[in-house]
């Protein structure tokens, strides 16, 4: 989630029985609910290191508890500083260790349901994982925050039963979200019609709440007949019943949205509207020059950060080839081919190799 996001829900579960914990415990809370986000400062390194490091170690185990206890630490610190700040009912450095560790822990579990995800057991493990419930940024979300801190200003009753009302309405907001996620993937062959082709592995999907990625990419059958990878269903920001559908077939990725509320998909025959016919195409070919991109120090950072990577290759009369990996979770704009403005691509990583394979130029970027 956005850090505004994350520290109006910090200062929310100050006002729950862990703000009396003492005095101290707030800051805490506020500073431990933005910490994991501190490997901003990988960024430094430019952007492929951002990338390479975002939502990782910090965000894992390890992270956690070292956050929770550097946390308690810098106000402990400020109160040796400021002997303004000392008071009697300070929140000894245990409580507060335990206090920002619960910070840091929600940071953490709210960035999970994110169809950008987090990597939860680095650094003993990068793998990525993510729920695919909420956008980044939820509009109703930070809205229903910032309507409870307001509101609740008037006494400690007050603000206390107003925590209480956010946090319920907040578990309705993820609830909702939860339920028009499953009806989204419900819905989602009926929305593609006739075009989705079989399963590329003849065994049942297994169920699962969370995904997690980098995944071995499947070869084109044998037969050179187009299957089905996988779907997936992610939220817009505008509502929670709008869903972008990735659908990975054995040679592309087609991108297609969905309204949960749209009776029409529920119609004994949804394909006779022609909607079906309507999707943006991202080829995935994966040629021998796409195969030595990925081999690369930027491929295999881009690969293991993206969840859905399409693959483009184009070579020059020199021998030289262009490969660009666009993860297409990312892709901003109307999943309609026949719209006027071509979609907008936020994650994509450029590869230039020379006839030898050698390295010409290798971005993040088109």
């Amino acid at each position: 989630m956005d850090n505004l996001t994350h520290t109006m829900f910090g200062a929310t579960l100050a006002r729950t029985p862990l703000g009396r914990a003492g005095r101290g415990a707030t800051a805490a809370l506020i500073i431990a609910s933005n910490a994991p986000d501190v490997d901003f400062v990988a960024a430094a390194g430019g952007a492929s290191k951002y990338l390479e490091w975002h939502r990782g170690i910090t965000h894992g185990p390890l992270g956690m508890t070292g956050l929770a206890v550097l946390t308690a630490s810098l106000i402990v610190a400020a109160r040796h500083l400021n002997p303004k700040w000392r008071h009697p009912d300070d929140a000894p450095f245990g409580m507060l260790v335990a206090v920002s560790f619960v910070g840091v822990l929600v940071h953490v579990l709210m960035d999970l349901p994110t169809s950008y995800g987090t990597r939860l057991l680095s650094p003993f493990s990068w793998r990525w994982f993510a729920v695919d419930w909420m956008p980044i940024v939820d509009v109703y979300l930070t809205v229903l925050l910032a309507a409870g801190l307001f509101f609740g200003r008037a006494s400690p009753a007050a603000r206390r039963r107003n925590a209480a009302i956010v946090l319920a309405f907040t578990a309705a907001i993820y609830g909702v979200r939860a339920a028009a996620h499953r009806q989204a993937l419900d819905l989602a062959p009926r929305l593609y019609g006739p075009t989705l082709p079989p399963r590329c592995d003849a065994r049942p999907e297994p169920t699962t709440w969370v995904d997690s990625w980098p995944k071995t990419t499947l070869p084109l059958p044998q037969t050179g007949q187009r299957c089905l990878v996988e779907l997936a269903a992610f939220p817009t920001f505008a509502s929670p019943f709008d869903w972008r559908i990735v659908a990975q077939m054995s040679n592309a990725f087609e991108l297609r949205e969905i309204n949960v509320l749209d009776n029409s998909l529920r119609e004994t025959n949804p394909q006779s509207n022609g909607s079906w016919r309507r999707a943006i195409r991202y080829p995935n070919v994966w040629t021998p020059a796409v195969q030595q991109a990925a081999a690369t120090g930027l491929g295999r950072m881009f690969l293991g950060f993206s969840r859905f990577p399409a693959a483009r290759a184009a070579t020059d009369a020199s021998g030289s080839a262009t490969v660009r990996f666009t993860d297409v979770r990312f892709v901003l704009g109307p999943a309609v081919a026949d719209q006027p403005a071509p979609p907008v691509q936020l994650f994509t990583a450029t590869i230039k190799l020379d006839a030898e394979g050698r390295i010409v130029f290798a971005r993040l970027g088109p």
